[in-house]
C-alpha cells in the first residue's frame, strides 16, 4: 500500500503507544533468560562427548528427541495461553511457573559423573532435558506472546525487539567462556565437575531472571473477554488444530517461519563445526588456545551484535523492515565468506575480521522477524477477530525447533562423515579439516540466499501496517459498543420482569 499524498513518509509513535523503559529492562532481562539456557546448553554439551566419551552422533540425537516433543508442545502452549483467564493475566501465570520449574531442570541436566556408561548417560540426560523443555516452553512462548502484544506501534515494535535482543546478546557473550571455564583444572577437577557447577549457577539465574516479567511487565489485552469452553478432549484438540491451521495459512507468517527457520537452523547447524575448526585446523588440537580463541570470537561477536541491533533498530525507522532486513543479510554473507580467510594457522586471530559482518546474521533476524511477527497478529485479528499472539508464538517456533533437531542430528552425522575421530586427537587428515571448515562456511551461506528471495516477497510495509492497525482498532470499538447495547438491552429486560 503506499502512502497518500500529504502523508509523512514514517509516522511518529504516539505517547501513549511507547513502552517505559522499565518495562523494555524487565522484558529485555526475560529475553538474556530465553538465550542463556539455549547458549549454556549449546556450550556445555559438548561435555558429553569430550569429557564422558559419547559418540558425537548420540550427543546429536541427544538434541533431537526433546526438540521434537518440545516442539508440538509449543503450539498447545500457546494457544492455552491464549485462553487463559486469571486476575494476573493470560501470559503471567504461565510464565511464572516455567522459569521456577525449568530453572531446576535446568541445574540437574548436567548432574553427570564419570564412571558411569554411555547407555546411562543417554537415558538420564534425554529424561531430563525433555521435562526440562518442555518446562521452558511454559515460560518462553507466553513471554514470546507478551512481547508480540506490549504495543499496537509499528516502530516500537521493533524498538522492543531492539531491545530484547540486546540484552540477549549478553548470553551469547558470556557462554563462549564456558568450555574455558569449566576446562579451568584450579577450579574444578575436569570438564565434567565444571559443568556440572556452570549448570546450578544457570538454573538459579533462570528461576530469579525469569519470574520478572511476571511480576512486573503489563499486558496489552489482558482484559478480553472469557473465551467459550470446549467440552470433551477431541473438542479441545479438534480446536487446537484449526487454530493452528488457521496459522499457517497466513502467508506473510509461513513466510517469517521460513526465513527463520533456513537463516537461525543453518547458524545452528553450521556453528556446531565452529570450536573443532578452531582447535583441529587453527590450533592443530590444542584445546586451551582453541578455547580461549572461541572465546574472544564470541565475545567479540556479541558486542558487535549488541551494535548491529542498535543500527538495524535505528535503520529500519528510516527505510523499513524489510529493506533492512535484506541489507544485514548481505552483510553477514560477507562475513561468513571472510571466515575462509580468517581460518588461518599462521594467524589465528586473524578470524576477528570477520566478526563485525557476522554480528548483523542472527542481530537482525531476531530484531525484525518478531517485530514482523507482531504485525502479522494484527493481520490475523482482522481476518479472524481474536488475538492469538500465543499460538504465533507456539507454531513459530513449533517450526524452528522441528530445524533445530533436524540440525542436532544432522550436525552429529556430518561430523562423522567429514571423517573426524576424537581418538586420532590432532591427527586429523586435510580433507577431515577442509569438509569442517566447508559445514561451516557453507551452509549458513547457502541459507541466507535463500532466505533472502523469500523476504523480498513479504509484503506488509509501514503504510500498511498502519492501515490494518486503523482497521482492526475501528472493528474492536464497534464490538464493544455492540457488548455494551446487549448488556443494556440484558439490563432493560431484567428491570422490566421486575
Amino acid at each position: 500500500m503506499e502512502q497518500s499524498a500529504g502523508q509523512p513518509k514514517h509516522r511518529v509513535t504516539a505517547p501513549q503507544d511507547r513502552i517505559p523503559i522499565f518495562q523494555k529492562v524487565v522484558y529485555g532481562i526475560g529475553s538474556l533468560v530465553n538465550q542463556l539456557q539455549a547458549a549454556a546448553i549449546g556450550s556445555l554439551v559438548i561435555v558429553l562427548n569430550l569429557g564422558l566419551g559419547m559418540n558425537p552422533a548420540l550427543v546429536g540425537l541427544l538434541g533431537a528427541i526433546p526438540r521434537l516433543i518440545d516442539a508440538f508442545s509449543d503450539p498447545l502452549i500457546g494457544h492455552s495461553s491464549d485462553n487463559t483467564r486469571t486476575r494476573w493475566g493470560r501470559r503471567k501465570p504461565w510464565i511464572f511457573f516455567g522459569a521456577i520449574s525449568s530453572g531446576f531442570l535446568f541445574a540437574m541436566l548436567f548432574h553427570l559423573y564419570k564412571g558411569g556408561t554411555e547407555n546411562f548417560y543417554f537415558w538420564y540426560f534425554l529424561i531430563v532435558q525433555v521435562l526440562f523443555v518442555i518446562s521452558f516452553a511454559c515460560y518462553s512462548i507466553p513471554w514470546i506472546a507478551l512481547g508480540y502484544e506490549m504495543t499496537p506501534d509499528y516502530h516500537e515494535r521493533t524498538r522492543l525487539q531492539g531491545f530484547s535482543n540486546f540484552f540477549a546478546q549478553f548470553a551469547w557473550l558470556i557462554a563462549p567462556w564456558f568450555f574455558k571455564f569449566m576446562n579451568n583444572k584450579t577450579m574444578f577437577t575436569d570438564i565434567v565437575h565444571g559443568a556440572r557447577s556452570i549448570a546450578i549457577m544457570v538454573g538459579v539465574f533462570i528461576v530469579v531472571g525469569g519470574i520478572l516479567p511476571a511480576i512486573f511487565n503489563k499486558e496489552f489485552f489482558h482484559k478480553l473477554p472469557r473465551p467459550a469452553r470446549e467440552k470433551g478432549y477431541w473438542k479441545v484438540v479438534k480446536n487446537l488444530l484449526a487454530n493452528c491451521a488457521t496459522s499457517l495459512k497466513c502467508r506473510p507468517f509461513v513466510k517469517l517461519i521460513a526465513v527463520t527457520f533456513l537463516i537461525f537452523n543453518g547458524f545452528m547447524l553450521a556453528s556446531a563445526f565452529t570450536l573443532y575448526v578452531i582447535v583441529y585446523y587453527v590450533y592443530g588440537g590444542d584445546w586451551g588456545k582453541g578455547g580461549t580463541l572461541l572465546g574472544w570470537f564470541g565475545t567479540a561477536s556479541s558486542i558487535c551484535t549488541l551494535i548491529a541491533i542498535s543500527l538495524t533498530t535505528w535503520v529500519s525507522t528510516k527505510i523499513g523492515k524489510r529493506a533492512t532486513f535484506l541489507i544485514a543479510m548481505c552483510l553477514a554473507i560477507f562475513g561468513y565468506a571472510l571466515k575462509w580467510v580468517g581460518y588461518n594457522p599462521a594467524h589465528p586471530y586473524l578470524l576477528m575480521i570477520a566478526v563485525p559482518f557476522l554480528a548483523f546474521h542472527l542481530g537482525a533476524l531476531f530484531t525484525m522477524v518478531p517485530s514482523m511477527v507482531a504485525d502479522v497478529c494484527d493481520l490475523d485479528e482482522l481476518h479472524c477477530g481474536s488475538r492469538r499472539e500465543g499460538m504465533f508464538s507456539g507454531i513459530y517456533w513449533w517450526i524452528q525447533k522441528l530445524g533445530q533437531a533436524g540440525a542436532s542430528i544432522l550436525s552429529g552425522v556430518l561430523l562423522n562423515v567429514t571423517g573426524f575421530n576424537v581418538v586420532l586427537g590432532s591427527n586429523q587428515s586435510s580433507q577431515t579439516l577442509l569438509y569442517m571448515r566447508l559445514c561451516d562456511i557453507g551452509i549458513p551461506i547457502v541459507c541466507t540466499i535463500i532466505a533472502i528471495f523469500i523476504i523480498m516477497t513479504f509484503d506488509i510495509s509501514e503504510a500498511k501496517a498502519y492501515d490494518i492497525r486503523a482497521q482492526v482498532e475501528r472493528r474492536r470499538g464497534e464490538r464493544r459498543l455492540e457488548e455494551e447495547r446487549r448488556l443494556e438491552e440484558e439490563r432493560r429486560r431484567g428491570e422490566r420482569r421486575d
